[in-house]
């Protein structure tokens, strides 16, 4: 069993001493499906990149904005969002704790 509440501390610890302001680790992996912590101190982020075929960004701590051409969304604690399939940013408006769940491998329909 994982317990998230003591993962979300020693990631918040390690991000705090992180030069970028971040740190991650994968707490499962199972075939597709791949859920990472992700913890980021205030003002930092995570460049843009690609989104995975699904996920959704769970908020345990803290507040965190996704920036993508569809427009921004704020997620705080206790919040879950399902990511869209365009790239996108996240930056921590405040010292933040998520878990990002992902499905990879999935093809996407064809709109045509």
């Amino acid at each position: 069993m994982i317990d998230i509440a003591q993962l979300a501390d020693q990631h918040l610890d390690a991000a705090r001493s992180d030069a970028h302001g971040r740190s991650a680790g994968v707490v499962a992996h199972d075939g597709e499906l791949r859920q990472t912590v992700i913890a980021l101190t205030a003002g930092s982020s995570l460049g843009e990149h690609n989104s995975p075929n699904a996920a959704t960004l769970q908020v345990f701590r803290g507040r965190v904005r996704v920036e993508s051409p569809a427009g921004d969304v704020e997620a705080s604690s206790g919040h879950l969002w399902v990511l869209t399939h365009e790239r996108h940013s996240v930056h921590a408006v405040e010292d933040s704790v998520f878990l990002l769940t992902t499905l990879t491998g999935l093809g996407r329909a064809s709109h045509g």
